[in-house]
């Protein structure tokens, strides 16, 4: 098994109500990344977030309306992953993942990875590479200033599924930029909206309806097209020759045609939640196999990285029973926070279903977790800073979890 780690950098109070400052949650991310490093994780996976959530609050429409403080404040990825990388020797870097809506859309987005690995790649020597994790954005407020909302009352209907339409135009532009085409608008997918595109007949039947009445026809249409949302002539991304053996490209989407359809251009492999059916998981490496990329060589299961949230206790003076029953204490009281945060509720069945998908309590309750719920060639994406800002502790649990919990898990201890 293999095991990477991700850093939230999210600017909210944790389950005792402290908040750092911006200059303490950078600070903390940091010596958190270089110990990462020493430790041995192999990939540091970076949370990537825009604009205030604060202020989107008082917005017309606020996406999470009781989010206290910032969900993220790793706004520029690239500027982040090259400060990580000055600092490291050994660990990769990823976004986890990056919106190609928002920040000027896909083609500025595109630009900025040629950028960072032209610089990355100077040394010939260097072999660790940056994975760009890159998705439509979770909340939709931090896309809206760039243009990514309906643009009349036919988009408004269709807005739920227009959206994954509009990623997908977008990803076929990031990714044949980023594999250094020359391309224009009219080479890029339509969307055509069908019943398919829709989750049942009422939803169809409105959007239907929507576009009889602004067509001026009498009947509702078997497909809707929608103009392109990105328009431009002849384009090429510069710098142009850096080196691509040290990108890697992850999907932050669960949509199967998507998957598919991605692979086309580039080998770009798929994130998973840490709530996902296990049934999805599977399906989605069955989908794989047959799907990737040739560039990308086989499929393996390590390239769907297993998000898993970690609350493990092995602090000193502690019996093995009393650090399971703290675990359990500090993960339920962070979760709740959590779902709190996002909803304004706490909804008992989710804070339930989280904890489920957790790996909690002393190193070796942590470890017989890791092997009965994943694969022995899975790779798993460790959260040890969830709703916790004490970075000493995070930094206590990751040692203890590379030193102690690892090795049984692939030891067989």
């Amino acid at each position: 098994m293999e095991f990477d780690i991700f850093f939230s950098i999210s600017q909210t109070p944790d389950s005792t109500g402290y908040k750092p400052s911006e200059r303490e949650m950078f600070s903390n991310f940091l010596e958190q990344a270089i110990k990462a490093d020493e430790l041995g994780f192999g990939v540091g996976w970076i949370a990537q977030a825009h604009l205030s959530t604060e202020v989107q609050k008082n917005n017309s429409r606020p996406v999470v309306p009781h989010y206290p403080g910032e969900i993220g404040l790793c706004t520029d990825f690239f500027q982040i992953a090259s400060e990580v990388l000055s600092r490291t020797s050994k660990m990769e870097v990823g976004s986890a993942v990056m919106s190609i809506l928002a920040s000027g859309g896909p083609i500025a987005q595109a630009e900025r990875v040629g950028s960072l690995l032209a610089l990355h790649g100077l040394d010939q020597e260097e072999r660790r590479r940056v994975h760009i994790g890159f998705s439509a954005g979770r909340f939709e407020f931090m896309a809206r200033p760039y243009g990514i909302s309906p643009r009349n009352e036919l988009e408004e209907v269709a807005w739920p599924a227009l959206r994954g339409q509009i990623f997908a135009e977008a990803s076929e532009i990031f990714l044949r930029l980023l594999s250094g085409e020359t391309i224009d608008s009219t080479m890029i997918r339509e969307t055509v909206l069908t019943r398919s595109s829709f989750r049942s007949d009422e939803d169809w039947e409105r959007v239907g309806e929507a576009a009889m009445k602004m067509m001026g026809t009498g009947e509702i249409p078997d497909s809707i097209q929608i103009p392109r949302r990105y328009e431009f002539e002849s384009i090429a991304t510069i710098p142009k020759d850096w080196r691509r053996d040290l990108l890697n490209l992850v999907l932050g989407s669960h949509d199967p045609a998507l998957q598919i359809e991605v692979n086309k251009w580039r080998p770009v492999q798929v994130f998973n939640l840490s709530i996902t059916p296990a049934d999805v998981i599977e399906e989605t490496h069955k989908r794989m196999r047959s799907n990737y990329h040739k560039d990308g060589g086989a499929w393996s299961r390590s390239m769907m990285p297993r998000t898993v949230m970690v609350f493990l206790n092995d602090e000193a003076g502690l019996s093995d029973e009393q650090k399971s029953t703290r675990a359990k204490e500090e993960s339920e009281a962070s979760i709740s926070t959590y779902w709190s945060a996002l909803e304004g509720t706490i909804d008992p069945g989710k804070v339930e279903k989280a904890v489920n998908n957790a790996v909690i309590g002393n190193p070796q309750e942590v470890a017989t977790q890791l092997k009965l719920r994943y694969h022995p060639e899975d790779r798993i994406m460790c959260w040890f800073d969830f709703f916790n800002h004490d970075s000493e502790r995070v930094m206590r649990d990751m040692e203890a979890f590379m030193s102690k919990v690892v090795p049984i898990v692939n030891g067989g201890k």
